[in-house]
């Protein structure tokens, strides 16, 4: 067991305590501290042994820490999130985006990767988690480790203290409140004015019918991939790397459809995704009639051979309704195009919890300002991170999220003390 601090009111010294010390957290911390130079006791309750945990299982390790393109219309709740990333902005005393501003004045450099994607030079997500420890600690905020909080009672009047209450007994108190543990654990702490959804993990592996995926495990294909409802109606599609595994299948497009993906939906797995729908039957007599320039016999299997690999050859065929022995006709070309342009997968859910990256739900956006992510019931309470309502896809948008909203609720507390 780590440390237990026990930090008590200080005269007039007003408390901000952060409940989580994740991303967002650790954001709201370096932000708040910074911003009250010295001014306000700053600690942060952690349920782990050790803050920052999360950061350093992202991106393989690596931490996809940001987007150098990041567009408020990605996420879930997009007005909101606009709406909180302009006050930001506004906040801010340079132009440029103040998340990337923020991570540049405490010594982080990285690189952009494809998409966008920004990952710390370094390589290792522990050196993004460095980067904020120090500062944190450097400006005055007091990291509290194997602190689970399990009730937040809010001020009885205007003015009144937050009191926090743990698992081992002790209490704490404090002036202001900034609730960074993910959605799941803050339906535990919310008081109940605020509508909080059910949550659940998304951008992860689904899992489908295993008659078909159950013989390409571990193989790889590139193509689009579109998601249909029970009706047929198009949900999202995405462009990139599919991987087929024995329960369903993964990969960065899969993982985007996630966040929309419903049990009895289906995946549609486009293996020409260069050639349009209407042409595809062109291109297919056109390369059967190339092969029978040469006078060679041709079997269903051996067409497709050159294009797609033998096992995922053999299921498309299956679902064809084509026997892979047999010549190749005339006749046998549109339902092969089917096939080909939209290869069903049947969604049964997610295929591997562990492996999902957010949690979708949490905190009704309406209840909060998103200028300063403060309730608006409950002042002096700010919700942030993936404890709100918003996710997006792959790409760094979810910690950049996490970073943006800890900064804004961080400056929005400590200029609620100055004022």
């Amino acid at each position: 067991m780590g440390a237990v601090l026990r930090l008590h009111y200080n005269g007039g010294m007003k408390k901000l305590a952060i409940i989580g010390g994740g991303a967002a957290g650790l954001a709201a911390a370096v932000s708040a501290a910074r911003g009250a130079a010295g001014g306000v006791d700053v600690s942060v309750y952690e349920a782990d042994e050790r803050v920052g945990r999360s950061i350093l299982a992202t991106g393989n390790g690596r931490c996809n820490f940001s987007n150098a393109r990041v567009d408020a219309g990605v996420y879930r709740n997009a007005e909101f999130v606009a709406a909180a990333f302009d006050a930001l902005a506004g906040n801010a005393a340079e132009s440029g985006d103040p998340v990337h501003a923020f991570f540049a004045d405490l010594g982080l450099v990285w690189r952009e990767e494809g998409e966008g994607r920004l990952y710390p030079l370094a390589n290792k997500a522990s050196s993004v988690l460095n980067v904020l420890r120090s500062a944190a600690a450097d400006f005055g905020a007091v990291e509290a480790c194997d602190r689970r909080a399990v009730r937040l009672d809010v001020p009885e009047r205007p003015g009144g203290r937050f009191h926090i209450r743990f698992a081992d007994g002790a209490v704490e108190h404090a002036d202001a409140v900034v609730l960074a543990t993910g959605g799941r654990t803050a339906r535990e702490l919310l008081p109940a004015g605020i509508a909080v959804s059910g949550t659940r993990p998304v951008l992860g592996p689904l899992r489908t019918a295993t008659d078909v995926v159950k013989h390409l495990n571990n193989i790889r294909v590139r193509g689009a991939v579109s998601l249909a409802g029970p009706g047929g109606q198009v949900k999202a599609r995405e462009v990139g790397e599919v991987l087929f595994r024995d329960y369903g299948v993964s990969g960065i497009a899969v993982f985007n459809l996630s966040r929309f993906a419903e049990a009895g939906d289906l995946l549609l797995v486009d293996l020409l995704p260069q050639v349009p729908e209407d042409g595809c039957a062109g291109f297919l007599h056109a390369r059967r009639k190339r092969f029978a320039a040469d006078g060679r016999p041709l079997s269903r299997e051996a067409f497709l051979r050159g294009m797609l690999l033998p096992a995922v050859a053999r299921a498309v065929l299956h679902e064809a309704g084509l026997a892979p022995e047999a010549p190749l006709a005339n006749r046998d070309v549109a339902p092969l195009a089917e096939a080909l342009k939209a290869f069903p997968l049947s969604v049964e859910g997610i295929g591997d919890e562990r492996q999902c990256q957010v949690r979708r739900g949490g905190a009704d956006v309406a209840a909060f300002d998103p200028r300063t992510l403060e309730a608006r019931a409950v002042p002096g309470l700010h919700v942030v991170g993936e404890a709100l309502d918003v996710d997006a896809p792959c790409g760094g948008y979810n910690l950049h999220w996490a970073w943006a909203s800890g900064i804004l609720a961080g400056c929005a507390a400590t200029a609620r003390f100055r004022g």
